[in-house]
């Protein structure tokens, strides 16, 4: 007797969007490796590549995640 069920069918209001597919889903139908989400909406999965852009943008341009020596810098 298997300890964890595999769920095979999402709950409704789960969205999803599948990276391999590139197409929104309900519920989880494909592997979590291969999908962003939970979303709260179908739009807001069907930005959900706009939203990581945005996203890795602000983290790439935020100081916080860049130290001094990693810029090559001395601050002492």
């Amino acid at each position: 007797m298997a300890l964890f069920k595999k769920r095979t069918v999402g709950k409704p209001g789960e969205w999803y969007y599948c990276l391999e597919h590139k197409k929104v889903e309900e519920g989880p139908d494909c592997p979590g490796k291969d999908r962003f989400g939970p979303y709260p909406s179908r739009v807001e999965a069907q930005n959900a590549m706009d939203t990581a852009r945005e996203r890795n943008l602000e983290w790439e341009n935020d100081p916080r995640w860049h130290d001094s020596a990693a810029r090559g810098k001395d601050d002492d």
